[in-house]
């Protein structure tokens, strides 16, 4: 299979869904000028081609009862980043699990009840892994800005 790149109306179709993924096709049509159809089709495409996926995204502003952790781990070797980073990516609590290049080999980000949750969890989860060598953690504890479709590319 083979992939296109995002066209504009494709960025226009991805601006729209990214701010009220509920939003119509037909609304999107109209206000690019393009048959219901065409977006219709476009939105199969991208699904398809995994360049884009519509889902529910939780409002990290609404919760009250947990805060969000940063887990810096470094790895014993770096031939074992990928390795540690796919075994990571299994824990179902880590919402994300990236590479890194810096102090860190790989970030991992989960939402705790407490510090001593955290901790739990990095002792219990993440520690034992074969190949972390050490980590760090971190709160988040005040959310200036949160950009769910932080996803996007910067033009």
């Amino acid at each position: 299979m083979t992939r296109r790149s995002l066209d504009e109306i494709d960025r226009q179709i991805v601006a729209q869904l990214s701010t009220d993924a509920r939003t119509s096709n037909r609304q999107i049509a109209s206000d690019l000028g393009v048959t219901e159809g065409t977006v219709r089709a476009r939105i199969k495409r991208m699904e398809e081609e995994k360049q884009i996926r519509i889902t529910a995204v939780t409002n990290i502003d609404r919760f009250r009862n947990g805060s969000l952790a940063y887990i810096w781990i470094e790895v014993e070797r770096s031939y074992q980043v990928r390795e540690v980073a796919s075994e990571l990516a299994r824990i179902t609590e880590l919402g994300f699990v990236g590479e890194m290049l810096g102090r860190s080999d790989i970030l991992a980000i989960t939402m705790v009840r407490s510090n001593e949750h955290l901790a739990e969890f990095v002792h219990q989860r993440i520690s034992g892994l074969p190949g972390v060598r050490r980590t760090e953690s971190t709160l988040g504890v005040n959310f200036v800005k949160h950009d769910y479709r932080m996803a996007r590319i910067v033009s």
